[in-house]
């Protein structure tokens, strides 16, 4: 182990190969410190990656020059689109992975990277010293358990259930931070130490089921894509890699609520054990049949967790109820009558930073030179820590280099609204992205990510340059289809009888094709293998970009909506571009509201914008920081 490195990164989950990668691939020297080696990228609980809202993250990070994206499309054995019955704003990827697998290419991307050392210890302390003007600290490096002192410029915490976790099931209580891995104890109170204010969340996951002994006929087949698609822009080897595999659909009945109910009394989550808030979004099994005791059945997907291994996920059934409740009520499910259980479900309970102690960088404000990403900062989900994590890697080397941090705006990604919701919001509890969350999601497609991001990633030194000359020409490419497509009129009786197939009106003049994508019937696809499409020489260039051809039809006939949201965002970054300046008196400002004036005071938002998007601050008390401002 050496004795210094530009940047160390705390825990090498999912936010901390992102962030150790991103650092190394821009030139800085890592550290990247777990407890177990063996562990890198680990998918502790259900081993899929995307799903909605989280898909559209994996692209972006993608696209920024992550390697979330790569992982999954190696390793996945399901890839399925969802919501593809909706609109294209909230299509989104997801797929199964093989977690083994998953796991040892994570371990040999960090591995064969140039720049990071793979460190097994456990960071116990933080060493920081105060600035010249005593008003912050700076860091200077860590202390790990086995008593090494290494030095560094910049911390990366990407802990994730990690600090001082605590493990549930039942009555039974270790203090882990997930099976059979040790809990990390000293770093909160380094943290504390120092003066930073801490929080407890709880997450949980389900029973592994033994694949031989479910009778899969007695469940509904839910399989992938036919023709799958993958999360990176840049593959380009066969695809998919794996073999694919079905998932499984089954429901719980009344039968087993009952039995459920009558572990209640041993709940660690109904005995006030836990003390932390779980999300929201993904209930356990428990809170499930308490909160919604109208309900008669939840669904349960079953879900290989590896090609060769013979554990089944059970997707839904997130529980810290005693082990033999958990295995008497699995069996009152169809096709599970005779389950046996691998391993139980547990609940895991955590430390966890409150995010109004951080910036938009993702620095914390307190110490410079410290970051935060993952579930240490309040998010579930590996895509969620993945997409905190690149932004933290880059933004620590823009702060190693004294340059401007990547800062993405809500108008510009998800990954922009996940972290202004995070400074903004400050929530309680483990905060999931939906796409609904996304007031511009029409713009923030999941097949746009590299249009909107890709360049970012290059002027970061992440994206190749042969990545980069394909999107430039993708881009060009789509905004000449969009020209023909709009200026080009076509005769009825060239398409008619597709129209007729369609169950459209026919056209019954020269019209322009724009205005025949526009149909809701038509797929532009199909249109162009009509054979006046045929020997188009503009149209032949789209088979090199797969998603142009999508991506066309989606501009072209959601162009009114698309021009009202680019509306909105210019006035979105208009508030932006409004900058309260640094140390801004907001006590001298008598008309702002008493929740306002602390809210303000703390987080410090650093525009007009991001003041309006705080919770607590009304339209009143914007307008009298403006009229303050304006002297």
């Amino acid at each position: 182990m050496k004795k210094y490195y530009e940047i160390v990164v705390i825990g090498a989950g999912h936010a901390g190969i992102e962030a150790s990668l991103a650092a190394a691939k821009m030139g800085c020297t890592v550290g990247l410190f777990t407890m177990d080696v063996n562990a890198v990228g680990r998918m502790s609980c259900n081993p899929a990656i995307g799903g909605t809202a989280k898909g559209h993250l994996v692209r972006e990070i993608d696209a920024l020059g992550g390697v979330m994206g790569k992982l999954a499309d190696k390793t996945g054995i399901q890839f399925k689109m969802l919501n593809k019955s909706k609109g294209p704003a909230v299509w989104s990827p997801r797929c199964q992975s093989d977690k083994t697998l998953y796991s040892i290419e994570a371990e040999k991307l960090i591995n064969e990277q140039d720049g990071i050392d793979l460190v097994q210890d456990m960071v116990n302390n933080i060493i920081v010293e105060k600035d010249n003007a005593g008003s912050q600290y700076d860091v200077k490096g860590i202390k790990t358990a086995r008593g090494h002192e290494v030095g560094c410029k910049c911390i990366i915490i990407t802990s994730g259930t990690f600090l001082n976790a605590i493990m549930h099931t039942g009555k039974s209580t270790t203090v882990a931070g997930r099976m059979g891995e040790d809990s990390a104890i000293g770093l909160t109170e380094s943290l504390t130490n120092i003066g930073f204010e801490t929080g407890r969340l709880k997450t949980g996951t389900p029973p592994r089921l033994d694949i031989n002994t479910i009778d899969f006929s007695k469940t509904e087949v839910q399989p992938g894509d036919k023709n799958p698609q993958p999360f990176s822009h840049s593959i380009n080897s066969k695809f998919p890699i794996q073999e694919q595999v079905d998932c499984f659909l089954t429901h719980t009945n009344e039968r087993t609520h009952d039995i459920l109910r009558t572990g209640f009394k041993d709940s660690p989550l109904f005995s006030g054990r836990i003390k932390g808030i779980g999300p929201r979004y993904c209930p356990s099994i428990e809170d499930k049949i308490s909160r919604f005791s109208d309900k008669p059945r939840h669904q349960i997907f079953l879900e290989p967790e590896t090609l060769n291994g013979n554990t089944i996920y059970m997707n839904g059934f997130s529980t810290s109820l005693p082990i033999e409740v958990q295995k008497k009520a699995a069996r009152t499910v169809k096709g599970l009558e005779n389950v046996e259980l691998v391993n139980e479900g547990y609940a895991v309970e955590y430390d966890f930073l409150p995010t109004h102690q951080i910036n938009l960088s993702l620095e914390t404000k307190l110490v410079s030179g410290l970051f935060t990403a993952g579930q240490v900062n309040g998010t579930s989900g590996y895509e969620e820590a993945a997409g905190q994590g690149i932004v933290a890697g880059i933004n620590a080397v823009q702060k190693l280099r004294n340059d401007e941090p990547l800062i993405l705006k809500r108008s510009e990604a998800y990954l922009g609204v996940l972290i202004d919701d995070l400074i903004n919001k400050c929530p309680k509890e483990p905060y999931r992205i939906f796409t609904s969350s996304a007031e511009y999601r029409l713009i923030l497609r999941q097949d746009n990510a590299d249009l909107r991001l890709m360049e970012k990633g290059y002027s970061y030194g992440l994206i190749n340059s042969d990545d980069i000359k394909t999107l430039r020409e993708k881009r060009e490419l789509i905004k000449e289809g969009i020209n023909y497509f709009t200026v080009n009129t076509i005769s009825p009786k060239l398409v008619n009888e597709y129209m007729i197939s369609k169950n459209t009106n026919p056209i019954k003049q020269n019209e322009f094709i724009a205005n025949i994508i526009k149909r809701n019937q038509v797929k532009l696809n199909e249109l162009l293998r009509l054979d006046t499409f045929k020997d188009n020489s503009l149209l032949k260039k789209f088979s090199c970009i797969p998603e142009g051809i999508n991506q066309i039809e989606i501009e072209i006939k959601y162009n009114g909506y698309i021009q009202r949201q680019n509306e909105q965002v210019e006035t979105f970054n208009k508030n932006e571009g409004v900058k309260i300046p640094k140390g801004f008196n907001y006590d001298k400002i008598k008309s702002i509201s008493t929740e306002a004036l602390f809210k303000l005071k703390t987080i410090k938002p650093q525009s007009i914008g991001q003041a309006a998007r705080i919770a607590g601050v009304r339209p009143s008390d914007i307008s009298a920081i403006m009229i303050y401002m304006r002297g």
